[in-house]
């Protein structure tokens, strides 16, 4: 590795090539305060003297052996054809202790001319690739901030010497740039079809219309879609000139690919095939809102170091009190099994209410992921045309759920049970997460399951398996456990039998009934046979009672409020949070009780009352285990003492629930202490205005906005992107209501 005479001199680094990015890596170094001696180098002396005259570099360089020698980092920043000339020329070089890097767009190239001209890749030699650009080019246009935020995928071979990598690494983060990892091949077919295909289309696109007698007419009247499609036709033609040569193999294959799919759009049009049209169409606006969220919230590839996410804050205001009428979006656990037995259901389920947070539309795209036509959601209304119980197809990648447990759980049980082999992938939080309790069980049915350490995410499931249908007891009560077994179960061979230790939530069992799945409940057990068959129905889904329960708190503390939440979901095993707030003595009434598509459902009213501490009923804990962080608010304006026990799943959801709330809680100076399945509070003053940390859980983030209601001033709620995940628009609602809320960083 790197050694020097002085611990603390200034690292050596030479650009090779003042272009574009190379301009904007050093001038991006410089700015960074980190202490480097900036080298630069190019065949062009006059990019040489601009970069000197820009302040870009420190030192111009017209020799390159001279440079070299002085280098403890070379950075190749050349054009891709150009590379092979660089590294012939190093290994005339003394590079002992140096290392080399290089910005190109195609991996696969460069490692070959290294193994070709060094006999062997060297292992002071980190490929890299920076994820930014523009359509300017030339050591003019080098910006300091290019890098800032954007991705820098680095390519290590397993020789590849890990100090030289943590260097490489260092440098970009040192420019604001987020480092990834990434395999050779993998990265060319990725960047192929993501980066290298869209410009040659744009490029080809211009070219046609271009070479047609019309073109003034045609540019003329071009709309802004032409315009953004087209924009990157004006980069640099050398540059894809070479990219296009350089990563030939992956890019004719994507080419391929999107012949394809353009031949089937043409032929849906030419049929006139109305479902197929809409099909594509719907597919692609879902993908593309969905990969545009994943790559905001920094979940798109594995990071090589400590990766920090740019998250939201919420800042709440103190004081205020709720009135009027309100709907809150509709139950994330029947969105999520909606989708998944409407996917498999023979005919087409017509689904209003239907939750548009990210949670729920992981599950739905997984399922366009698989064939699936899925049309909409529209102001809450999909239309799912169902492919039958074996109708699934393989899809071309893992199946990426983002935060959704609830979704990898239950489609563990499903994806078991297919022919073919998928992955279920996550975002940081979710990978973090054990699913043992529910591929334990699904192994011992006859599933072949692979995880990573600690039972984590992803899920590899081999496909083709006979499972076997099971008699379990659950080791404690899950209703996502339970709910992954029995849909194993429609598919194993025998009778599938679940037991839990306590009540959980139903909805699984009154939906398979909706969708006509017989199926056996006696108490605490449900059995069903596997090889039935599901029909299309229609679902209302009703407001999540776990959404309406911050509004209901919130309503119960602010003096003067009197607020209205219509169409709720009242299922008995989820109206534990009405139950333990009258306790406390809420002032909650239960109105227009109905039911819908099987769900009992209710208009909620909520008017203030003063709220006294208790001693929370065992039996009403799974009732309300995720309405628990507000729960906890409310029990801190109570006066006197409230006790929670037997609560120890809170522990294990998006964070460590008990732990988080009583940290929060203490820090806005109320007396909180964390038990190992429960919490004691102390409640009845107003909370301190102060920072907390929802640690990425989005039911904390919220209950924290609930307490702004009874503060004595601000309170700021770090961490709260994930909020999307279950409550979309909860910060409109919020305000709507009555609430003073507003974000700072990406809305959520």
């Amino acid at each position: 590795m790197i050694e020097r005479n002085k611990a603390d001199a200034p690292l050596k680094v030479l650009i090779v090539g003042l272009g574009l990015i190379g301009g904007s890596f050093a001038a991006s170094l410089k700015a960074s305060g980190r202490p480097c001696h900036l080298l630069g180098f190019d065949l062009r002396e006059e990019y040489i003297d601009e970069a000197v005259t820009l302040g870009i570099v420190d030192e111009g360089c017209r020799d390159f052996a001279v440079a070299v020698q002085k280098a403890d980092v070379i950075q190749i920043s050349v054009p891709m054809l150009a590379m092979p000339k660089v590294l012939a020329n190093l290994k005339q070089l003394d590079l002992d202790g140096k290392v080399i890097t290089d910005v190109g767009s195609c991996k696969g190239s460069l490692i070959s001319a290294a193994r070709e001209i060094f006999g062997e890749v060297p292992d002071n030699l980190v490929p890299g690739h920076p994820i930014a650009g523009s359509e300017k080019s030339g050591v003019s246009a080098a910006k300091t901030g290019l890098f800032k935020g954007h991705k820098v995928i680095l390519t290590p071979l397993e020789n590849t010497d890990p100090d030289a990598l943590a260097l490489v690494r260092s440098l970009w983060q040192s420019c604001g740039a987020q480092v990834n990892a990434m395999d050779v091949k993998r990265h060319d077919e990725v960047l192929a079809l993501t980066s290298h295909l869209p410009h040659l289309l744009a490029f080809s696109l211009v070219d046609t219309l271009a070479g047609n007698p019309e073109n003034q007419d045609i540019f003329r009247y071009a709309a802004g879609g032409f315009r953004d499609f087209t924009r990157i036709a004006g980069s640099d033609p050398t540059m894809w000139h070479d990219i296009a040569l350089g990563n030939s193999e992956a890019i004719l294959a994507s080419i391929d690919r999107f012949t394809d799919g353009l031949e089937d759009l043409k032929q849906a049009i030419i049929d006139q095939d109305s479902q197929a049209l809409q099909g594509t169409f719907e597919r692609a606006r879902s993908a593309r809102r969905r990969f545009a969220s994943m790559l905001e919230r920094r979940a798109y590839m594995a990071s090589l170091g400590d990766e920090h996410n740019s998250c939201v804050t919420f800042v709440a205001q103190s004081g205020g009190s709720l009135k009027g009428e309100l709907r809150v979006p509709g139950d994330k656990s029947i969105s999520h099994r909606v989708i998944m037995l409407g996917a498999l259901a023979e005919g087409e389920t017509i689904v209003d209410g239907f939750l548009e947070g990210e949670d729920a539309m992981a599950t739905l795209q997984a399922f366009r992921d698989m064939g699936v036509d899925i049309e909409g959601p529209h102001e809450g209304r999909v239309a799912i045309h169902g492919v039958g119980m074996h109708g699934l197809s393989q899809p071309v990648g893992p199946l990426y759920l983002g935060n959704a447990g609830t979704a990898m759980r239950l489609m563990s049980g499903l994806m078991a049970a297919q022919s073919f082999d998928v992955t279920l992938s996550g975002d940081k939080s979710l990978s973090s997460r054990s699913m043992d309790r529910v591929v334990k069980p699904l192994v011992s049915m006859g599933a072949s399951i692979e995880t990573s350490e600690g039972g984590r995410p992803p899920l590899k499931i081999c496909g083709g398996q006979s499972l076997q249908g099971i008699d379990y007891q659950l080791p404690m009560a899950s209703a996502q456990v339970q709910s992954c077994l029995l849909l194993a179960g429609m598919y194993a061979e025998g009778k599938t039998t679940v037991t839990t230790p306590g009540i959980v939530r139903d909805h699984t069992h009154r939906m398979l009934s909706g969708f006509g799945y017989p199926l056996e409940v006696d108490g605490n057990t449900v059995s069903l046979q596997g090889g039935g068959k599901l029909k299309a129905t229609n679902i209302d889904v009703p407001g999540d009672i776990s959404s309406a329960a911050f509004f209901i708190v919130a309503a119960s503390i602010a003096e003067g409020s009197d607020l209205l939440l219509t169409h709720v979901g009242i299922n008995p095993t989820r109206t534990g949070i009405i139950e333990i707030l009258r306790l406390m003595g809420a002032d909650i009434s239960v109105l227009n009780e109905r039911e819908v598509g099987g769900e009992p459902v209710a208009d909620i009213r909520v008017c203030y009352a003063p709220l006294q501490g208790v001693e929370i009923p065992q039996e009403l804990v799974p009732l309300a285990i995720d309405e628990f962080p507000v729960i906890f608010i409310a029990a801190a304006c109570a006066r006197g003492e409230t006790r929670l026990r037997g609560a120890e799943e809170l522990r294990v959801k998006e964070s460590d629930r008990i732990q988080s709330m009583a940290d929060g809680l203490v820090a806005l100076g109320i007396e909180a202490e964390a038990l190992a399945d429960g919490m004691i509070i102390r409640g009845g003053k107003p909370f301190a205005a102060g920072t907390v940390d929802s640690h990425g859980d989005h039911r904390i983030a919220m209950a924290f906005v609930v307490a702004s209601l009874k503060s004595e001033g601000e309170i700021r709620i770090l961490d709260c992107a994930n909020v999307a995940t279950s409550f979309p628009n909860f910060v409109r609602l919020a305000c709507r209501a009555g609430l003073t809320l507003s974000t700072e960083g990406i809305q959520a």
